[in-house]
């Protein structure tokens, strides 16, 4: 019989000081940008060095830093430029800001399925949904696992359509030794303050084309061609560059994201080892080819054999310190107000006015896999500064809990 764990340990938390990798580099840059007055990252030097470390770290020719991660996509598909009413295939299992891009830039958001082990879209989900409107596919590396990016890139190759990586939770991930955000056309990073690196809110754009480079960095720059001969406002744009006080910060994390990567990997790993002998759990699925950089651990909970299934697990582990996220996002994204009433221009619908029909079928029977997914995934929190004695208290409550529930 297990006895009940009792413990004061408190788990760091990337929602302050205790889960994150802040302090001296971070806070002598922002003395320098304080100190200099320069706090547009256009005159600064930190942004600059940010975008140029970036590059060499992932071995990529063009990186233009943002002011958030969803700047970051939504210069990605400005880049693309499609059409009013053009497709881009995405998933369901998202942050809202991977979306709302889509639909401002006049094209609808159409959904693929997900695998339930990963909730990540496969290729064979993609593919029935690929339409002759298609402009650009979205994949998402979710909590830090990779897509299946082999798979995704013959498809999309072999249709001339291309991939746009939200690595915005997959810093450093990899599949078959690439990095991801490499793959791809183009590449989003958030530093949003849960990320791998954080600045409070920022992101980052990647590409090897200097032709969506120049369109990627106009955008960000309201359009304007900065040291062009003659500069004009090229195209419709806003303002979405990073301030030099962002960068100072960010610039101060990157070079700690190497370790910090592989400290939640080898976090993840022992606790993957602790959790093999639960029935009714399932630890992360990663491809033999792939490398999980774990923004979160996720569990598979089995409401067959764990009474209650996430939603009971996930309140005691909450009791007992472990703020975890039953569900994940609660929900597809596709069922949303923004989507189920088409809440956006007044009351214009655009550009859901422009859609095939087609493209707006959101039934469940359709999606299967993320419905499932929805329904098994338990979140736990996971960063950088976990140690075994957090690993050991994870496993030691979660085990208990199990058991609790069984009997």
């Amino acid at each position: 019989m297990r006895t009940t764990i009792t413990t004061d340990l408190r788990l760091p938390t990337d929602q302050d000081a205790s889960g994150r990798t802040l302090n001296e580099p971070e806070l002598t840059n922002l003395s320098d940008v304080i100190t200099s007055g320069v706090l547009n990252g256009t005159k600064g030097r930190f942004v600059q060095q940010l975008q140029s470390d970036f590059a060499d770290l992932l071995g990529v020719e063009y990186v233009y830093a943002t002011s958030s991660g969803t700047a970051a996509i939504h210069a990605a598909i400005t880049a693309i430029d499609p059409e009013p009413g053009d497709e881009i295939v995405t998933s369901p299992i998202t942050d809202m800001g991977a979306l709302t891009p889509i639909l401002y830039q006049g094209a609808i958001p159409v959904f693929a399925d997900v695998d339930p082990r990963t909730c990540n879209v496969t290729a064979r989900a993609i593919e029935p949904v690929l339409s002759e409107r298609t402009r650009a596919i979205i994949v998402t590396h979710l909590f830090g696992n990779p897509c299946d990016m082999t798979g995704v890139m013959s498809l999309a190759e072999s249709k001339g359509i291309p991939v746009i990586e939200d690595c915005a939770q997959a810093f450093l991930a990899s599949h078959r030794g690439r990095c991801v955000g490499t793959v791809g056309k183009i590449g989003c990073f958030s530093l949003q303050q849960g990320k791998h690196i954080t600045c409070g809110e920022g992101g980052l754009v990647v590409t090897n084309d200097p032709q969506l480079a120049r369109r990627m960095n106009l955008f960000i720059n309201k359009g304007w061609g900065y040291g062009d001969e003659n500069p004009d406002h090229e195209f419709l744009a806003l303002n979405y560059r990073m301030t030099e006080l962002q960068g100072a910060v960010a610039a101060g994390q990157l070079p700690k994201l190497e370790l910090s990567a592989v400290r939640r990997i080898e976090m993840a790993r022992k606790l993957t080892e602790r959790l093999a002998d639960l029935d009714g759990i399932e630890t992360p699925f990663v491809q033999a080819d792939s490398v999980h950089s774990y923004w979160k651990y996720c569990l598979s909970v089995n409401d067959q054999k764990i009474p209650g299934g996430c939603d009971a697990l996930g309140k005691r582990l909450k009791a007992r310190g472990i703020f975890c996220a039953p569900r994940y996002i609660q929900k597809p994204a596709f069922d949303c107000r923004i989507f189920r009433e088409k809440k956006t221009f007044g009351h214009s619908c655009f550009p859901f006015s422009l859609a095939r029909p087609e493209a707006l079928e959101y039934g469940e029977r359709r999606f299967p896999g993320t419905y499932q997914a929805l329904r098994n995934i338990l979140v736990l929190p996971w960063n950088e500064n976990y140690r075994e004695k957090h690993v050991d208290f994870i496993s030691d409550t979660i085990h208990d809990t199990i058991f609790e529930l069984a009997h």
